[in-house]
């Protein structure tokens, strides 16, 4: 079942979100190699917490195994997603991508950033480009009248353009009192398809694209999603409000960018 937002709601929605940024922003001051994902976790747990707000991941259920066991998501070079935090060091050349959830006065927020960890070949560099332009390229079609299926196929065009890979096996989804709703957003699709957009709908979109293929495996931990052929993935995400004219992004970059400043994609 979808639920539209009231204006209050949403406001409080954009509180979780924007709490994120300033999460993933702490984290930007000490990515570089040698640090670990662990040590990434604890930082954003503790600020989370500091923040009044609960990490919305921690303890969050599995149909296929035990409940996920940290604050955030840290998807080294080929994991796409759902990355466990570990005590093996970032190196120069990888890159991470950090998803957070928090849940704040009863909503939650959701958004991703693939962080460059020291020097990254242009190869990788270019990947992360291009999947924070899908992203950005979805949202302008998240406006009243259009349908999911006008986000999925501008993710998708703009992707498979570069001859990346498009992940179909996870998709965005609707975000408000519970970190996943209804709709499924998916980063492919068909014009004029799908769901039609109205006003009040929040969604999380968050294109996965891959350097390779996009066929995808699951290590034995039942979380941890990784490229089959081993190639490195990309990962950002938003959540929005569905507007007249224009989405109403809730989430920001703009404190992370603000810390990476001339190293920022």
């Amino acid at each position: 079942m979808i639920f539209l937002k009231t204006e209050d709601e949403i406001e409080l929605l954009r509180q979780a979100n924007l709490l994120i940024g300033r999460t993933l922003a702490e984290l930007a001051k000490i990515i570089k190699p040698g640090v670990t994902t662990l040590e990434l976790d604890k930082v954003a747990e503790e600020f989370i917490c500091d923040n009044g707000a609960i990490p919305t991941f921690k303890g969050f259920p599995n149909p296929f195994g035990g409940p996920f066991p940290a604050s955030i998501c840290t998807s080294v070079n080929d994991v796409v997603v759902h990355g466990i935090p570990n005590n093996v060091p970032l190196k120069d050349g990888d890159i991470v991508s950090i998803d957070c959830g928090t849940k704040l006065n009863g909503f939650c927020g959701d958004s991703c950033y693939t962080f460059l960890v020291g020097e990254v070949s242009e190869e990788i560099r270019q990947l992360c480009k291009v999947t924070k332009e899908a992203l950005y390229l979805g949202i302008e079609q998240a406006v009243v009248g259009h349908r999911l299926g006008d986000i999925g196929y501008a993710v998708e065009n703009h992707c498979t353009s570069h001859s990346y890979g498009v992940v179909r096996e996870f998709v965005g989804h609707g975000v408000g009192r519970e970190m996943h709703e209804d709709p499924q957003v998916p980063n492919y699709g068909k014009r004029g398809t799908g769901t039609m957009l109205k006003k009040g709908l929040c969604i999380a979109i968050e294109p996965m694209i891959t350097l390779g293929a996009r066929q995808v495996t699951m290590d034995s931990d039942r979380w941890t999603i990784r490229t089959r052929d081993g190639k490195p993935a990309a990962h950002y995400e938003h959540s929005l409000a569905v507007r007249q004219g224009k989405a109403d992004v809730l989430s920001s970059f703009e404190e992370i960018e603000k810390v990476l400043g001339d190293k920022a994609i």
